[in-house]
């Protein structure tokens, strides 16, 4: 009888433990933002990049919603490990967030050996902030206007055309390995500290061609010395409507998934991560955050959590299958 009583006891004890948690997380979410203090949302680049600059809109927006400022956090360094990193040991809160492309995700854990978060431990999803995808960018001064044109050309140069990449082990990488396994070219790689150095040099003329952002590919293109040849996706983009993608030139299979998104630390409470979710789709349902970002090569597009967490489980697996398939070590 005493040992019924005790388990009683424990049971109900279980059960006020439990109450007093969701009432303690309920009211954190009513607090929340708490007045005078503001989010922070990491960014993995420099300031003045596209993905600094979608932040940055949104993040005003998001202050307008809420009620509170959103300021935005630069945190360049390691293909966007560092600002991950932080995040991932920040108080899960809710006033640290990351806004991060899919290969700070999806992409990283398969290239680098020392990746200092798991993808899907350290971290919780909270929205989807846009689909774009890379292009194919060629320096104007290759005498080709198509994919087969090009591939013929390096055909005709074997080791004497040399593409760009973002950094070794990088999206752009992963993708000029695939072109170059998929087509049979023998082409260098050319890593670079970021897209801007790659961009620079392949409007130089110093380098031939490279896997790129729609959005960098649109700014270099305006100098008159690139031009952008495919995109990596499975339909035409509304920012570049005469730009076919590869499947429409005869070379399927180079369409992976491409985005960015927003994160916090691991263990957000449930109401903090709807409320910012609900915020979130506000901000990117608003017209004029829909035009910057098209204008940048990007849809803009909110998603409940649980649907960004299984899209990042599954570009995962896509970009694994990609990198063993080319055969990519790790860096």
């Amino acid at each position: 009888m005493k040992k019924l009583h005790g388990t009683r006891r424990a049971f109900g004890s279980a059960l006020g433990a439990a109450a007093f948690l969701g009432l303690a997380s309920l009211a954190v979410a009513q607090d929340f933002p708490a007045r005078g203090k503001p989010i922070r949302i990491v960014v993995g680049f420099t300031a003045g990049g596209g993905t600094d600059a979608q932040a940055r809109i949104v993040a005003q927006k998001l202050g307008e919603v809420l009620g509170t400022s959103v300021i935005v956090d630069n945190k360049p360094g390691a293909s966007t490990m560092l600002a991950a990193n932080e995040v991932s040991r920040a108080l899960p809160d809710g006033y640290t967030l990351l806004y991060a492309p899919s290969s700070t995700m999806a992409q990283n854990p398969h290239t680098f050996a020392q990746v200092p978060y798991d993808p899907f431990k350290d971290f919780t999803a909270i929205s989807m902030g846009g689909r774009g995808p890379l292009v194919l960018s060629l320096s104007t001064s290759v005498p080709v206007n198509n994919v087969k044109e090009l591939v013929a050309y390096v055909k005709a140069h074997p080791g004497k055309v040399s593409y760009a990449s973002f950094g070794a082990g990088t999206s752009s990488h992963i993708y000029g390995e695939a072109f170059v396994k998929k087509t049979g070219i023998d082409a260098v790689h050319i890593p670079y500290k970021g897209g801007s150095d790659a961009a620079k040099d392949l409007i130089g003329g110093r380098v031939q061609y490279m896997f790129d952002s729609a959005s960098s590919a649109i700014i270099t293109s305006a100098t008159g010395k690139v031009k952008i040849l495919a995109v990596a996706a499975s339909a035409r983009i509304a920012a570049l409507p005469d730009v076919p993608t590869f499947a429409e030139q005869g070379y399927a299979g180079l369409d992976l998934p491409s985005w960015l998104g927003f994160y916090g630390p691991a263990r957000m409470p449930a109401p903090v991560v709807e409320k910012l979710n609900t915020a979130l789709a506000k901000v990117l349902a608003m017209p004029q955050v829909r035009e910057f970002y098209r204008s940048g090569g990007y849809e803009a597009g909110g998603t409940t959590p649980e649907e960004f967490a299984g899209i990042t489980r599954s570009t995962y697996d896509s970009w694994g299958a990609m990198v063993q398939q080319v055969g990519l070590a790790k860096q």
